[in-house]
């Protein structure tokens, strides 16, 4: 959003930010990994990615205002109002973070994701030289639907939400005139006048969070 009354204020951290590159990087990644049989890249590679979800997810409590989920969460009829002035004639609300769809999308992204790795831990066959750390603590057939599940329903249905993000990204800047994409990388927009930005955390909570989520996944891969 541009104009004389515009000034730019922070919008996203950098944990956030980080976190989100992150994912649009490791999930083309871990697909490739997947075909190409790279199962020792894959299980690395997976295990980064549940650390940044757990990261993410602890950082949706602890973290600055605008990741926060209480900050994003809003009710059905708050996301209702929101898709209708998408295509009102007058100008959408501006949201400083996730709008009210936005947000919801955010957490079926992470609550998939969260899935998909938790069934990669328990996933996959001994006997063929490719399981998760927890394979161990499910029986054969739980592991059987866990890894067909993992590779096909579950994937399927984070690229559904990942088309959608693109298609709401491309929504947004041809039709809206609004480049969303931006903001994630510098973390700053334009806004009009009387619009704050975001309220910082302070850093002992970005260590908290990682070393949390480190001592996690410390543990899952040691074999819980």
């Amino acid at each position: 959003m541009k104009g004389p009354a515009a000034n730019r204020v922070r919008l996203w951290d950098l944990p956030v930010r980080i976190v989100h590159w992150s994912f649009a990087g490791l999930i083309p990644a871990l697909w490739w990994t997947a075909e190409n049989d790279e199962m020792a890249w894959h299980m690395r590679l997976g295990t980064v990615l549940l650390g940044l979800l757990v990261f993410r997810i602890l950082w949706g409590f602890a973290g600055s205002s605008t990741a926060r989920f209480a900050n994003f969460v809003r009710s059905p009829g708050a996301v209702f109002r929101y898709l209708a002035s998408l295509f009102g004639k007058g100008p959408h609300a501006l949201s400083i973070g996730h709008n009210a769809a936005g947000g919801w999308s955010v957490v079926a992204l992470l609550g998939l994701m969260s899935l998909q790795v938790s069934l990669g831990l328990v996933a996959g066959d001994p006997d063929y030289g490719s399981a998760g750390p927890l394979n161990h603590l499910v029986g054969f057939e739980f592991a059987y639907d866990a890894t067909e599940w993992h590779t096909e329903l579950v994937f399927n249905l984070i690229l559904v939400f990942v088309g959608l993000h693109l298609v709401a990204i491309a929504f947004y800047r041809i039709v809206r005139r609004d480049n969303i994409i931006a903001p994630m990388v510098t973390g700053s927009r334009p806004v009009p006048q009387g619009f704050t930005g975001m309220t910082p955390a302070p850093a002992w909570r970005i260590l908290a969070c990682a070393l949390a989520a480190l001592v996690l996944v410390a543990w899952i891969w040691l074999g819980a």
